[in-house]
Formats: structure tokens, C-alpha cells, sequence
């Protein structure tokens, strides 16, 4: 059976040399059931739905905002977008605070102009990304190894937009990433242990590039522990994992995203909605545990 999503903004992209050009289709329709079975699966389609839901999220940003800047290649090309605006002088006296040094080295490349944590007293606006995202905005964070910062960003922010492709949507987190979490080195021992007695199966991350394991800006490191029942109660686990001493933070983010925005491609359009919406169309399973 196939259902059709009711006229709403839909941004098609156009390949045009390297780049993409977005335009805008008047009561557009999609078919869902076509479209929830493609895979995305070439690096253009991937650039099509991250430009989109980009450009979506930047367009809430006005003049005068304190913006957080989100960890992931999504939330990378939305402060490209960001700073689109801002030299072309459509925004104006806007600010930047970034979770990383990565997100402050793109923020100042692109003309954003960053501030430190400690020079605000809060956030307007914060785009960001996510590794899976359940049906009641639950997250999980720090494929990158940057949660641990992105946490406090979010959490500072009046609203807490996060940026999501539909295969980052779930029935239950923990379905296809570990939870991350940052450990104080020293403590790693009975950290270990201890995350085990939580039913987690726990694995020191280690570096690509190097040997040894990852170290995050902190200083620290990271292990990534898989639940091979998937997560019953995100708030609950991730309280468990950062009462555990010597853990600094965990990848689960519960209680803080004010909305998500998910991509869904058909062909060569791409339509974003909210999570809401997305939810009403796919319908949600008898064991999945959704307020929505």
C-alpha cells in the first residue's frame, strides 16, 4: 500500500558540474513506500539530503542569534550554509559557539564568527546531527568522539534542532551503533567492568590513523559498548552509564532535542519533514515505546 505525504516544501536537486542547485516544487507528492525502501547510496544523493536538510535548518536562524554549531557532515555543511548567509549580508550580528575544534575551524573558514562558552549566557538556535534517533527524539551521539562537548551545546540551547536522514531513524536505539562513551584513561579498568554488569558489551575505540586508541579533545577515551538487546530506556541507561566514576559522558541524549528534521529521497527530489510527521507515515510497531 503506498501513502502520499500532503503538499509541503520539497527541494529537488539539479546536478550541475560538482554542485547541486535546489529548487522548489508546488504540491508536491511522494510515494513513501517507494521511497522508504531506496538506499542512498551514491556520494551525490548522500551531498543532495544533507544540502537539504542543511539549508532547512539554517533558514531558521535570524539576525542577531547565538547559534551552536552541531559535530557530523551534515551539521558541517550547514555552517557552510550558515556562512553563505552571512557574507552575502542576510544575516546579520550573528555568533557562533562550536562543540569542537573541528566545527570552530569550519565556522571561521566560512566567515561564522565563534565565541567561547564562557562569553554567553545562552544559546538561541543548534543544529546537529545523530547517529540514530528513536521515535520519541531520543539520540545517539559520538560516532565522532565529540558527545561529550555537543551534550553541553545542546543542552544550552532554546531550541535543539537535529538533523536526520530516514536511516537514521529507529525503533529502539542501539540497533546499529554501540553507545559511546568518554572514560577518564586511568579509570578505564572498572569502567570496563562495570559496563558489562549493565548488560554492555564494551570496546576501547581505536585510532585509524595511529596506534593506540582514540583520544578525544578532552584528553580522554573512548569505549563503545554494544546492547545487543538494543536500548529499552535511553534516559535511564544513559543516568546508569554516567553514574559509573571515571565515566565523563555517554552518546545517549534524552530529553534535549526540541525537533528533528529527517530526509527522505525519491529518486533524484528530496523532501524534509518533520519527525512527527515521518512517524504518522511509517506508523509506529507494537514494541516500539513512543509517546508520539
Amino acid at each position: 500500500m503506498q501513502a502520499t505525504i500532503p503538499p509541503k516544501t520539497l527541494i529537488s536537486p539539479t546536478k550541475l558540474g560538482r554542485r547541486f542547485h535546489f529548487h522548489y516544487r508546488k504540491n508536491p507528492s511522494l510515494s513513501i513506500s517507494a521511497a522508504l525502501s531506496q538506499n542512498v547510496t551514491t556520494p551525490e544523493a548522500q551531498d543532495a539530503i544533507k544540502r537539504a536538510l542543511a539549508k532547512k535548518a539554517v533558514g531558521l536562524v535570524k539576525s542577531g542569534m547565538v547559534v551552536g554549531l552541531g559535530t557530523g557532515s551534515t551539521a558541517s555543511i550547514a555552517i557552510q550554509e550558515l556562512g553563505t548567509l552571512i557574507t552575502r549580508g542576510k544575516l546579520k550580528n550573528v555568533v557562533a559557539v562550536g562543540a569542537n575544534y573541528q566545527s570552530r575551524v569550519l565556522a571561521r573558514q566560512y566567515g561564522v564568527k565563534t565565541v567561547d562558552f564562557n562569553d554567553i549566557n545562552n544559546i538561541d538556535i543548534v543544529f546537529d546531527g545523530a547517529d540514530e534517533v528513536d521515535f520519541n527524539k531520543n539520540l545517539l551521539k559520538g560516532g565522532g568522539a565529540a558527545h561529550t562537548m555537543q551534550k553541553v551545546v545542546d543542552s544550552m540551547a532554546k531550541e535543539c534542532i537535529i538533523l536526520a536522514d530516514q536511516s537514521k531513524v529507529v525503533f529502539q536505539l542501539g540497533s546499529t551503533f554501540p553507545v559511546p562513551v568518554e572514560v577518564i584513561p586511568l579509570a578505564i579498568s572498572p569502567v570496563l567492568r562495570r559496563l558489562v554488569t549493565l548488560g554492555g558489551i564494551p570496546e576501547i575505540r581505536s585510532a585509524l590513523r595511529k596506534d593506540g586508541p582514540v583520544i578525544t579533545d578532552l584528553g580522554n577515551m573512548v569505549v563503545d559498548v554494544s546492547f545487543p538487546n538494543g536500548i529499552e530506556n535511553p534516559a535511564d541507561l544513559e543516568k546508569s552509564i554516567n553514574s559509573i566514576p571515571g565515566v565523563v559522558d555517554n552518546g545517549i541524549v534524552s530529553g534535549i532535542a526540541t525537533s528533528v528534521l529527517v530526509a527522505i529521497q525519491d529518486g533524484d527530489s528530496v523532501t524534509v519533514m518533520n519527525l512527527e510527521e515521518y512517524v504518522k507515515i511509517v506508523g509506529v510497531p507494537s514494541n516500539a515505546n513512543s509517546t508520539i
